[in-house]
């Protein structure tokens, strides 16, 4: 019996690495795949090639971004025929069609065109290349809208029904893509894509203009990065606590979970705002809280009565401490966020926002915030949703492959070493090239293949009778 637990858990702490090293790409690529899409129509719109410099810097970067999502990706999909073959075997009927749309739909849309859109700006001519790269950002879109419609289904199940073997087998195929918490959570993931891509283009137009002093190109992206803030980062708090309401209703103990609610309130229940879950115990220890602003927040009334975790039997609680934490980091960068977009429209207002040293600080450190807040709100969504697979029929420990503890352990120490180098080696690079501009022609000479992507500087003698590169 020990031994099949210790296979469990590691079965699972395998599948929560790959995810969380996967989800950080399509995260990035979603939004830098959009944020491509508006340079190229601003160059077309107003022919001012700031746009087009821009659009060639990012361009490399999402190419690469895109490519370690896809592989990472991939190493997921295999993970189901091995470590849980079990809710494969269960799951398929709905999982893998819908997985297989994404393919047909998504993947191939962006496949097609993603080469047209790297290396065919000069063969298609700009209006067809503005197609093509619109139809990237359509597919990372699509993509995003059926692997959240998978998931949302496995955290809210409907439209099925279970065969004598034990299958989940589709009735209501309109029901099953649009269950209770779809809508809700791909608004929520499409905006933290948005909100993680505009913190990172923000991060590297302050880093060149705190090193370059008012850059051109630098000011535009970091320009358009707190726009994009300061405008979706309300957005998604708005769309956080929708989130959370469907859940609330759909999902108690996980809210309960997130709340550190061990016992029932009939009467109002404090918002804890940090102390420590003692599972154990049935009880936060020294908990710092607000009294009845949680039924003011989850019921819109200061006396309602809240239920607790002491309404659900213990074999069914999620892990606490670990769901109660992830969600405080999560909104807490999310409060971070709303407080540099304010921040921005301050100096915005007086006209400083590429001349304030401290704003362009707070946007640099802010640059890693989105990845952690996305992967702070997949470990508040999965972990808060144990222990099922697919919520309230079928339980993690039920899913899995028979294998060994041995065995997980050898594969899960193989993926830690691989991905480290490889995917540690890709983002590397990716801060390489975000450390330079466009116009660096010392590096451009020293990069080689990345001169392609680089704007020379006509000043420079070292490039004195070159073409543009682009």
């Amino acid at each position: 019996m020990s031994l099949f637990a210790d296979a469990e858990l590691l079965a699972r702490l395998q599948f929560a690495f790959t995810v969380s090293f996967h989800i950080i790409f399509p995260a990035f690529s979603i939004g830098l795949a959009s944020y491509l899409a508006v340079l190229e129509g601003l160059w077309l719109w107003k022919k001012d090639k700031l746009y087009l410099e821009l659009f060639d810097f990012w361009k490399t970067i999402f190419a690469i971004a895109f490519a370690m999502g896809v592989v990472s990706g991939i190493v997921m999909s295999y993970q189901f025929g091995t470590n849980w073959s079990v809710f494969s075997d269960k799951a398929g009927p709905v999982i893998g069609p819908l997985m297989g749309y994404e393919v047909l739909t998504a993947f191939f849309l962006e496949a097609g065109f993603l080469g047209v859109m790297l290396f065919g700006r000069t063969r298609v001519g700009p209006g067809l290349h503005f197609f093509a790269t619109l139809m990237v950002a359509v597919g990372t879109l699509i993509s995003a809208t059926w692997i959240l419609a998978v998931n949302s289904w496995m955290q809210t199940p409907q439209g099925f029904a279970i065969n004598e073997a034990g299958q989940f087998i589709p009735v209501d195929w309109w029901a099953i893509i649009f269950n209770p918490s779809f809508p809700y959570r791909l608004a929520h993931m499409v905006l933290a894509a948005y909100l993680t891509t505009a913190l990172v283009v923000g991060a590297v137009g302050a880093w060149h203009l705190l090193a370059r002093h008012r850059d051109p190109r630098a000011s535009k992206m970091f320009s358009m990065a707190m726009g994009m803030v300061a405008i979706t980062a309300p957005i998604q708090i708005l769309a956080g606590d929708l989130h959370g309401l469907n859940t609330l209703e759909h999902q108690p103990a996980k809210v309960m979970a997130m709340e550190g609610h061990f016992d029932s309130h009939p009467n109002g229940a404090p918002l804890i705002l940090f102390g420590l879950p003692n599972q154990e115990e049935k009880r936060v220890d020294y908990a710092i809280s607000i009294p009845y602003l949680s039924s003011l927040i989850l019921h819109h009334g200061l006396t309602a009565p809240v239920a607790g975790l002491d309404t659900i039997p213990d074999d069914k609680e999620p892990p606490v401490a670990i769901v109660f934490w992830s969600f405080r980091v999560m909104v807490g960068l999310g409060m971070l966020m709303l407080a540099l977009g304010l921040y921005s429209l301050y100096h915005r207002y007086k006209g400083t926002l590429t001349t304030a040293p401290w704003l362009h600080r707070f946007a640099l450190a802010m640059g890693p915030a989105g990845f952690v807040a996305v992967l702070a709100g997949w470990i508040t969504t999965e972990v808060g949703r144990q222990p099922y697979t697919i919520y309230g029929h079928l339980l993690t420990a039920e899913s899995r492959s028979a294998i060994a503890a041995p065995a997980v352990a050898t594969s899960l120490i193989a993926f830690i070493i691989v991905y480290f180098l490889v995917f540690g080696a890709g983002t590397f690079y990716i801060l390489r090239l975000m450390k330079r501009l466009p116009e660096d022609p010392e590096e451009e000479l020293d990069e080689g293949p990345l001169r392609t992507h680089a704007l020379p500087n006509p000043a420079h003698p070292a490039t004195k009778g070159e073409h543009d590169g682009h």
